[in-house]
């Protein structure tokens, strides 16, 4: 039986993931699938020692005594594990068979001895519903295992003289140098096909997917990099559009401090960061996509709409335990408390995510009517107290109110003269209201009207043209955050309490990416280009950030992994090999 004492989990930086859009697998340095939910990202998870729990899949070396390493083929999520051991070098590919579908989930293992013979021991032991199912019905017949855990069917092709106990299946693949083993797990919630999955096949098909979805982004000063970030996100995002925060619940971002969450749901902000991100590298698909999950929400739910959905575009669950020990310092909670949330900056991400559309001349009507809702939202809502973008208690945060008005300045930039000039007109509103409210003595923007601490959150009015980067509080902001906010190279959120930065919680990635970002749009070009290659290498070696880095143990902290820190990534890497432009705009 597979479990968290057979299989620990890792530290974060040790994990890669395999995602084909509709789920993930996280992959751990002992080939050891140790978190996947099935069929859907925020379904129950088969496999979750992760989260101190039962079931795993493992392809692992008989000789113990090895080291780990292993990549991603560029550009896409096939990862390549490679153990060095004491007699020889093996290798294991590994994908989800991409795009993936909606009921069936296709794991794809391809054993190699790369230098020697290879000898590996392959464990599976599908435990449906966060661990509670067992496998049963277990048949075999020539190397292909057919079975059932609670609702789902599985089948495992290439089990060669597999054995059975406890619940598990297991054996050892033996190869000569030079010679590979495929091994395919299908998991589905419905009726699998009658013949199993043809592995050459699967694999040309995933990388051909790969290949075809993946841009070279030649225009940006990390090319390698945003590919990668962009096959994070292109891996996380579901067929309907939505993508989700991030492949993990409970992971959490200070031990036993309660801040653990489950992010395997689709936010708005975040995609809304992600389609604005794509659309200044020029690269569509992921825009539209975005384009079409948000506007769809606005279309139904209207001023209501609500900060975050599942990817189906359903209600997000309460918060609820399932049973697992989690992670240590973590919990075993899924859903979350953001269904009950206003956050009024989403609809300002909104109309900034359909300028960027518009202006791209991919906007239709019906979407273009999604950005006058989310428009007469902010004209409604924007006295109302909001959660803010960290989703915190309700305030009048400046922040929130900022980014609409930089959403309704680019939108207005893409609309008829007439409204156009209207929504100009409400923009220079909310900024009066937010410098009458929300002006500190020193002459910048503090985070509330009862708040006067200065807040990383505040340079993203200014990159999205809200106020002009030259502007006074512009510059007093900046400085500000530059001042009490950064260390060594990294950035924090905001000054919690009388702590130093670092014991109260971790940087931020996101807002590390932001300051490289505003400190390019302020003419710092090498300042820049310091804090994005600082914020960068705050990854482990698969190249996956989280939403926060611990600066002083260099771990990652949170659920992993995070999908806006890879559009902010992306979108540095893009607007950093570009010369400032003249306003705080998107660049093109």
């Amino acid at each position: 039986m597979a479990d968290a004492d057979e299989f620990p989990p890792h530290v974060l930086r040790e994990y890669a993931m395999l995602a084909d859009g509709a789920r993930a697998a996280l992959l751990g340095p002992r080939g050891d699938i140790s978190w996947m939910c099935v069929p859907k990202w925020h379904d129950g998870a088969i496999f979750s020692t992760l989260l101190g729990g039962r079931g795993c899949f493992a392809v692992t070396p008989t000789d113990h005594r090895f080291v780990w390493g292993g990549q991603y083929e560029d550009g896409t999520l096939i990862w390549v594990s490679r153990w060095i051991t004491s007699t020889g070098i093996i290798e294991c590919r590994e994908a989800l068979a991409y795009p993936g579908e909606p009921h069936r989930a296709i794991l794809l293992r391809r054993i190699r001895a790369a230098q020697g013979p290879a000898e590996v021991e392959v464990r599976l032991d599908v435990r449906a519903e966060y661990g509670h199912h067992a496998m049963n019905r277990m048949r075999e017949e020539d190397g292909v295992w057919t079975a059932r855990s609670g609702p789902l069917r599985i089948r495992l092709s290439g089990a060669v003289e597999a054995k059975v106990a406890d619940g598990e299946i297991s054996f050892l693949v033996r190869l000569p140098e030079g010679r590979h083993h495929d091994i395919v797990l299908e998991v589905s919630d419905e009726e699998l096909p009658s013949q199993p999955v043809n592995p050459d096949e699967t694999w040309s098909a995933t990388e051909h997917g790969w290949h075809r979805e993946v841009p070279q982004f030649d225009n940006t000063i990390a090319p390698d990099d945003a590919r990668q970030s962009y096959a994070v996100l292109r891996g996380m995002t579901w067929a309907g559009g939505s993508m989700v925060a991030a492949a993990t619940m409970g992971l959490p971002e200070r031990a036993e401090q309660k801040r653990n969450y489950d992010y395997r749901y689709a936010w708005i902000r975040d995609q809304c960061f992600t389609g604005v991100a794509v659309a200044s590298c020029k690269e569509f698909p992921l825009l539209d996509d975005a384009v079409r999950f948000v506007a769809a929400r606005l279309l139904e739910d209207g001023p209501q709409m609500r900060p975050a959905y599942t990817v189906g575009g359903g209600r997000v669950p309460d918060e609820h335990d399932v049973g697992l020990p989690g992670y240590p310092g973590g919990s075993g909670k899924a859903g979350n408390w953001v269904n009950g949330q206003f956050q009024l900056d989403a609809f300002g991400e909104a109309l900034l995510l359909f300028a960027a559309a518009a202006e791209n001349d991919r906007l239709d009507l019906e979407q273009w009517k999604a950005a006058e809702i989310a428009a007469d939202a902010i004209a409604k809502r924007h006295g109302d107290p909001d959660a803010g973008m960290w989703e915190l208690e309700d305030k009048r945060w400046a922040h929130s109110r900022l980014i609409c008005a930089a959403g309704l300045r680019a939108i207005g930039r893409q609309a008829p003269a007439r409204q156009g000039a209207l929504w100009s007109a409400q923009a220079d509103e909310l900024i009066a209201d937010v410098t009458k409210e929300c002006l500190h003595p020193s002459g910048r923007w503090q985070r509330a009207p009862d708040d006067p601490r200065v807040d990383a959150a505040l340079l993203r009015p200014v990159l999205r043209g809200a106020v002009a980067p030259e502007d006074p509080r512009s510059v007093a902001t900046l400085a500000a955050i530059r001042e009490d906010l950064a260390r060594k190279g990294y950035l924090y959120r905001f000054s919690q309490d009388e702590r130093p930065l670092d014991q109260s919680e971790g940087a931020f990635l996101l807002c590390g990416f932001d300051l490289a970002m505003a400190l390019h749009q302020s003419d710092q070009p090498l300042e820049a280009a310091r804090w994005f290659e600082r914020n960068r290498a705050a990854c482990g070696s698969p190249g996956l950030f989280t939403e926060e880095y611990d600066v002083e143990q260099r771990q990652l902290r949170g659920n992993f992994p995070q999908a806006f820190v890879h559009a902010a990534m992306l979108e540095s890497s893009r607007r950093l090999a570009n010369e400032a432009p003249p306003w705080g705009g998107l660049q093109t």
